[in-house]
This record gives structure tokens, sequence and C-alpha cells, in this order.
């Protein structure tokens, strides 16, 4: 065999290893860095660090979670197909959020730019109002809404997001109108929802979990009423006929291979059914899923099915 013939050869093996090693290699061998594209105290961040001990005791390896907030999600997003596709770098997805936001002319990414590999739990809406306000019941919000057409405010995370949808499919549904307030993640909120600077908040059941002793749970979009919550209706009981929310979980780089894709996909499903883990989350409002990487494609055009109809319902999308 000629000379020429052999180094191309070697160069094929080389490359063929190159390919399958990240995979293959003894991975994690190093510290694995967490994006999370919102500040601290939302759901996203509450999972990512009880993830992170797990990660660390199941694979030997740190994962470090950094927080890169800003524009809802969206600047982390567009940066992510900058990092290695080399699993170092993996970072927290939203849907709908990433299904909707991309409908906005200024947003820096596309869906298809976003490499989801698996997704963990799920958070059902829920409207929630200061422990401080006279709004008693849900009945008690409605009747304000609608003897104040535009002055009732709704704290919510980020425009064309979970939040963004819910509200406005309760105003269609609801006949009401009232106003958005978006904010850059569920964590930041908070303050602006205690201090009564808005009526109210469309946000998550967990949020109602965390400040239990300061906010007042209305109403829950789950499909049963909430176990820690036995005497709040969910939004079918009170005439909103729909049950909904956010899925969250990881996305890497668009150029990471594909069997390190289903290797880190696999590692966090171990994760996603450590029991002391599900405990913690399901105490903490959050309904566990488990939707590995050949279930991604059906998954998401599911979901953007749904979104896609809400958003042209609102009169955000053609």
């Amino acid at each position: 065999m000629r000379a020429g013939n052999l180094a191309r050869i070697a160069l094929g093996l080389a490359a063929a290893l190159a390919w399958v090693s990240p995979a293959a290699a003894g991975y994690p061998e190093k510290p694995v860095q967490y994006i999370i594209p919102f500040n601290a105290g939302g759901e996203s961040d509450v999972a990512a660090r009880l993830q992170a001990p797990l990660f660390k005791a199941k694979y030997g390896q740190d994962m470090i979670v950094i927080n890169k907030p800003g524009a809802g999600g969206a600047l982390a997003w567009s940066q992510l197909n900058g990092y290695a596709g080399d699993g170092y770098t993996i970072m927290g997805t939203n849907v709908p959020h990433i299904i909707l936001q991309p409908l906005e002319a200024s947003t820096p990414y596309k869906t298809d730019d976003i490499t989801p590999i698996y997704f963990f739990h799920f958070t059902p809406d829920a409207i929630v109002v200061p422990a401080t306000s006279p709004h008693k019941t849900y009945a008690d919000l409605l009747k304000a809404a609608r003897e104040n057409p535009g002055k009732v405010t709704f704290a919510g995370s980020a425009h064309f997001s979970a939040n963004h949808m819910a509200h406005e499919r309760f105003k269609r549904v609801a006949k009401v109108n009232t106003t958005y307030v978006p904010f850059k993640g569920t964590g930041d909120l908070v303050a602006s929802l205690l201090g009564g600077h808005v009526t109210a908040a469309m946000t998550y059941l967990p949020l109602a979990i965390q400040q239990k002793e300061k906010v007042r749970l209305l109403a829950v979009a789950s499909d049963k009423r909430a176990p820690m919550y036995p005497d709040v209706p969910t939004f079918k009981e009170v005439g909103l006929n729909w049950s909904g929310g956010a899925y969250r979980g990881i996305a890497v780089p668009k150029s990471t291979p594909a069997a390190l894709r289903k290797q880190i996909s696999d590692m966090f499903l171990v994760i996603n059914k450590d029991p002391e883990y599900v405990k913690r989350m399901t105490e903490g409002g959050f309904e566990q899923v488990d939707i590995p990487l050949d279930q991604i494609p059906g998954f998401l055009a599911a979901q953007a099915k749904d979104s896609m109809e809400d958003a042209r319902a609102a009169g955000l999308a053609k």
C-alpha cells in the first residue's frame, strides 16, 4: 500500500476517533458549565441547583451553575451555538419560550438554533396575589378586572413566554381587559408583586409554594387540584378551560456530536429519577416529566402547534 494511502487512512481513523471520543473517553473529565438564562430564584435556577450536587455525586465532576439573564432568556439562547460542542457547556431551555420568542423580529435567535436534548419538568400556570390583597378569591379578582378595564395588572416572566401566552388566553377566555407587565424572569417579579406594584402575577405553582406566607394562590392550571392547596380551584373549575404551563430542560450547542447528546440526555434522566430529587421537586410544585433525546422532535412539534395557535389567537402571529 502506498504511503499516501496509509496517510489518508490514518487521518480518516483519527477523524473517526475524534468524533466518538467525547462520549467514549470518560466524559465528564472536568467541571461542566450549566448556564441558566435567568436570574437566581426562578424555576430554572431552583432545578439546576438541585441537579448540580447530584451530577457531582453520580458523575464525579462539578456542575457549575451560572446565571446569565437578559431579554427573558433570549440573550443566553442567542449565544448557545458560540460555545464548543464538547459537553462542557450546557444550557437551560424553556418551552414555549424558545418557540414564541422568535416571533418578535428583534429576537436574536431562531427556534431551530436551539438543540434541546432532555426535558425534566413541567410547571403549571398559576394566578397569585399578595397575601395583603383585597382579592380573596379568583371571583374577586375577576370582578375587579371587569369593573376596571385595563387597570388590573399581571406580572409575568418575559414577553412571548408561557406567562405571556397564559395572560393573553386569560383575557380572551375570561372576557376581560387586563395589563401584562413582563419581567426578566420569575425571580425578578417577586419584589413588585409583594410590594403591591402589580395586582397579581400570572406565574407558576412553585412561586406560590416558595412565597407561601406572602402570597395567595387563587387558581392553578393543572388537571387536578395541587395536593398542597386542596382548597384552591383549577383553572377549569373557575371557567378558564385549559391546563398548561412551561416545560424546562437542557440544550447543547448544535455542534455537539450525536453520541454525546445522547449521553448527556441519559445522564439527566438518571438525575431526574433520583428519589430525593423527585421528592424535593414535587414538594416544590414541579411536575416531573421524562422527555429524552429520541422523543424531542415529536414533543417540540406538538408544543409548537399549540403555542402558535395561542399566539395567533392573541394577534401575536399570523
